[in-house]
């Protein structure tokens, strides 16, 4: 018989697993490209996942024409407003302008100065090279909380064309819908944490046998003698969960106010309650448990077999 290996989980890519300093993630925006002025990310909240109805438009699929069902994951995504501008030269801060029109929400959790007369006509187009907007969700609109949430944004487009989008979007409300409205889009997030957790639960390690030295939930060598130490690579107890996650290319199934498409049960999501602003419906599963913060952005390298996919939305199982 031959021996079973069974070798261990865990890529050494997402190294140090350590809690994520923030719940909405930083995003590296030069990667991320799109024709037109309009904002490159979005702030949403997962509701959770259902099974979805649709029609199956997809040339060459073997199913076209036929309705079937498809795994999905909700998002709510109330509307944003744009907290503040900043300036960048050569990645480099020079000055922000704040908006006066804002939430009073926001004005408790955020430390504003009592006098800033900054203005945007006040920078000079030599001065700066880069500019994005700090925005801020409307999560009071929905039944999560009260406290927005807040990101930096970057905007496509040239220079010119970002601060005209700023300015004719500084006092409104920006909706989803004028973000995206079809293709695919990558979500950003924090994954559900689970505190800290012995190595097998947190590799995958096989148990060992019954007889074992030492325990049976734990590795059987911690390296050789020489070099005389324990290498990072070896697995340990420690963080599982709350890791900062891109999940990528996720096929956009249906977007639509919940005032012109009703999708809530009855009683309401588990968990979550009802939907009642905006809401994005996605192929499959995103990171993250219900209610979590998440940023939708921008596909980085969407791909041919994702993009060409064609639903028609029918109604949630």
């Amino acid at each position: 018989m031959p021996k079973h290996h069974k070798p261990r989980k865990g890529s050494l890519q997402f190294y140090p697993r350590v809690r994520a300093k923030k719940i909405l993630p930083r995003v590296s925006w030069k990667a991320l490209f799109r024709e037109g002025s309009n904002f490159l990310g979005f702030i949403g909240y997962k509701v959770g996942m259902k099974s979805a109805y649709v029609r199956d438009n997809t040339s060459n699929s073997l199913t076209k024409g036929q309705r079937i069902t498809v795994p999905v994951t909700i998002i709510e995504c109330p509307t944003m407003k744009i907290f503040s501008v900043r300036f960048y030269k050569k990645n480099k801060l020079i000055g922000e302008v704040l908006n006066q029109n804002i939430d009073k929400e926001l004005k408790k959790k955020v430390k504003i100065p009592k006098q800033f007369n900054k203005k945007i006509e006040d920078f000079k187009e030599r001065d700066y090279d880069n500019v994005r907007a700090i925005v801020y969700s409307q999560v009071k609109k929905t039944g999560i909380k009260k406290s927005p949430n807040i990101s930096e944004i970057e905007i496509s487009g040239n220079l010119n064309e970002k601060l005209e989008f700023i300015k004719n979007n500084l006092l409104r409300e920006i909706s989803v819908k004028e973000f995206i409205n079809e293709g695919v889009v990558d979500v950003r997030g924090v994954t559900k944490g689970k505190g800290t957790q012995g190595p097998t639960k947190r590799f995958g390690l096989k148990l060992r046998f019954h007889k074992s030295e030492k325990g049976r939930r734990g590795p059987g060598t911690g390296g050789s003698w020489h070099p005389a130490r324990v290498d990072f690579t070896q697995p340990m107890a420690g963080q599982m969960g709350y890791f900062t996650r891109v999940s990528y290319n996720n096929k956009i199934v249906f977007i639509e106010s919940i005032n012109k498409k009703e999708i809530n049960p009855k009683n309401g999501f588990k968990k979550f309650g009802k939907i009642k602003t905006d809401y994005v419906i996605l192929q499959g599963s995103v990171q993250g448990p219900t209610k979590r913060p998440l940023l939708i952005t921008i596909p980085l390298r969407e791909t041919k077999r994702q993009n060409k996919k064609n639903y028609e939305f029918i109604e949630l199982r």
